[in-house]
């Protein structure tokens, strides 16, 4: 019997229990688990594709925005498809297409072809976040709730810092190839058997309908935006016409998008919800203080595979250290959310975060070792979790139950958009800094010629001696320019914490169970 019969034969079967419910569970956080892996698992790859494929590490960041874009793009579809295919049938088939979305990822041997799969990966992926935290709490009875909620927060907090980690690993031992090929036995084999332990069970569907038009302007203003920040950069920005092009595209592709969802019936995107000043507040401190904490782990092993000589494998333990303190600290904090005011404890976290930013910014130094960059780290972990679990809860409680399920559509749409913006932001800001820099160190070393005199008189070659100043001048430019990068981050996320004020006080304890 082919998978469509079989969902079409479906009928009311028992519930799950025992060992087939704990196994369908484990199965549907580890499709979670690797949509949300997939978001950072190629950040300390992007120098060795970038090598492999003979692209620049600026066009190798495409491989991560490509894949948040397209993922936030799905995510406002994630209703209609529920409805109209089944929540379950969707899952499932988007299970299996990211296997095989992964698989073509793997066998890709040019840039182009590399990030039209990872567009078709971010396609699949999109639907899969939600739809598990919909089933989870679906297949566990009522008094079994909380079980569902923490399988589906720690597969989604343990994510993206495990990214960095396997990333490195597999990248440095096996070639970058394989953290795409990793994941497709692992999802094809997943998928399979949720589909075989979920037979027969109720998997309603309804009449949907579909806001094309609001789609296809999504579309259009999401994709022109993201290629003119990736591509300002290289372009010298609105200097060239094709950049500006893609920027009137951007800007009237946004202003019909909001005036035509506002207008219209059944919206693919509810703009009204904004309309609710607790929701603005929390959507957009999550969406601002992500991007800038998203820009710092996407940077930070850049720099140290670019300029600190780190192999992929240790940025990847630099990167991901960070999960260990976040684990532990997930319980207590959601605890402490019940007791204390939400907006102290996201206030708190975020400011945590910049405060982290500015430790490395005032300590990191071409000389700093492991450990000395360890610490601060490790001790994001703690800070990231009081940001992360409560700010959704408190998106959620400022809004009317009936648009709860749209208001964790859009804040995840913001969140995921804002991931991607501030990469390709970050790394044109970084080049910029690091071309200043050089100019001004330069500038600044008026007994250079001395130095390389001096340097050819203990026996070394003029040219050696030359190469020997240009890397050092390079290296502290990069070094500065990084440096420069911590405090912009650090400022976005002081003002994300401002932000947060804008929410009112929640009247009771809020629901965590979105707040991933």
């Amino acid at each position: 019997m082919s998978i469509t019969k079989a969902f079409a034969a479906a009928k009311d079967a028992a519930p799950l229990t025992g060992i087939k419910l704990y196994a369908a569970a484990f199965l549907i956080g580890l499709g979670n688990f690797l949509v949300v892996l997939d978001t950072t698992i190629a950040n300390v790859s992007i120098n060795t594709i970038a090598g492999d494929l003979g692209i620049s590490s600026a066009q190798g960041t495409w491989v991560i925005t490509s894949y948040a874009v397209a993922e936030a793009i799905t995510v406002p579809l994630t209703g209609w498809l529920a409805m109209k295919f089944g929540a379950q049938r969707t899952f499932i088939i988007c299970y299996l297409a990211f296997a095989v979305g992964s698989l073509l990822c793997g066998m890709s041997s040019s840039l182009g072809m590399l990030l039209g799969m990872r567009v078709l990966l971010g396609l699949f992926g999109g639907p899969i976040m939600p739809l598990s935290q919909m089933l989870l709490l679906r297949i566990f009875p009522k008094e079994k709730a909380t079980l569902a909620t923490v399988i589906w927060a720690m597969t989604t907090l343990i994510g993206p810092v495990a990214g960095p980690i396997l990333g490195g690993i597999i990248c440095d031992n096996y070639g970058w190839e394989w953290i795409f090929f990793i994941k497709v036995p692992i999802a094809g084999a997943g998928g399979v058997v949720l589909w075989w332990l979920m037979r027969g069970q109720a998997d309603p569907k309804a009449q949907a309908f579909i806001d094309k038009v609001g789609l296809v302007l999504l579309v259009i203003w999401v994709a022109a935006l993201q290629i003119m920040l990736d591509e300002g950069r290289n372009h010298d920005w609105f200097a060239d016409p094709h950049i500006r092009m893609y920027g009137i595209i951007a800007a009237i592709g946004f202003v019909a998008f909001v005036i035509w969802e506002l207008t219209e019936k059944n919206p693919i995107v509810n703009l009204r919800i904004f309309r609710h000043r607790g929701f603005v507040g929390a959507a957009t401190t999550y969406s601002v203080a992500f991007g800038a904490f998203f820009a710092s782990i996407v940077i930070l092993p850049l720099w140290l595979q670019s300029n600190m000589g780190y192999t992929a494998t240790w940025a990847g333990y630099a990167t991901g250290i960070m999960g260990i303190l976040a684990v532990v600290c997930s319980p207590l904090v959601g605890k402490a959310v019940e007791k204390f005011d939400p907006r102290m404890i996201v206030f708190l976290g975020i400011i945590g975060l910049a405060g982290i930013m500015l430790w490395r910014m005032w300590t990191f130094s071409t000389d700093v070792t492991f450990l000395q960059m360890a610490w601060p780290t490790l001790i994001t972990g703690v800070f990231m979790v009081m940001f992360f679990v409560p700010v959704t809860g408190l998106a959620m409680a400022s809004v009317d139950p009936d648009e709860q399920a749209n208001a964790a559509g859009i804040s995840n749409f913001m969140r995921t958009l804002a991931g991607a913006f501030a990469t390709s932001l970050i790394q044109s800001r970084w080049s910029d800094a690091t071309r200043a820099n050089n100019t001004e160190i330069a500038n600044a070393m008026p007994h250079g010629q001395q130095a390389v005199d001096a340097m050819t008189a203990q026996g070394v070659p003029a040219e050696s001696a030359r190469t020997m100043l240009s890397q050092l001048v390079e290296s502290q430019s990069v070094m500065l320019a990084t440096l420069n990068m911590f405090g912009v981050i650090a400022v976005c996320l002081g003002v994300a914490a401002m932000i947060i004020w804008l929410v009112p006080k929640p009247k009771g304890p809020i629901d965590t169970s979105g707040a991933h």
